[in-house]
């Protein structure tokens, strides 16, 4: 199959269907309230994938511990495994479950979360977050997305 020129990608870029396929089948338009916030939360706990606004871009977001649904990113996108993704977490209480936060941390979270902050930290071994998230690396990436 030939490759498909895409005008979202630089000109270099060509895109191989037969490698990304990814289908629209169920995808929903959901509003940024309480109805849409539970509906995307219920996908993420069923596997699912959303795609939510950042700083920056869209991203395209899983439950981070669960294999399945952080292998449907890398697929997705066409991301290689070797690139580990960022965790967005609600507060810095959430990010502490997953990670190992010093006092710097501490500090620069509470000046610049929410907000494009994205710290690098210590992988808590017990944090539950699949070893995909990180490419297998016993840090972990993490931004702040709530107060």
């Amino acid at each position: 199959m030939q490759g498909i020129k895409c005008q979202s990608y630089p000109s270099h870029v060509t895109l191989q269907p037969e490698r990304y396929v990814m289908s629209t089948r169920g995808a929903a338009l959901v509003q940024p309230d309480a109805a849409g916030l539970a509906r995307a939360a219920e996908i993420l706990t069923q596997g699912g994938l959303v795609s939510f606004p950042t700083e920056t871009v869209y991203g395209l977001g899983a439950d981070a511990r669960n294999d399945r649904a952080v292998a449907a990113i890398f697929a997705a996108k066409g991301r290689p495994s070797f690139n580990p993704l960022i965790v967005h977490v609600g507060d810095i209480a959430a990010a502490k479950a997953i990670c190992d936060f010093n006092d710097d941390a501490r500090r620069l979270a509470a000046v610049f979360w929410p907000g494009a902050l994205t710290l690098v930290l210590p992988l808590r071994p017990q944090a539950g977050i699949s070893r995909l998230v990180t490419a297998g690396l016993d840090s972990i990436a993490v931004q702040g997305a709530g107060p």
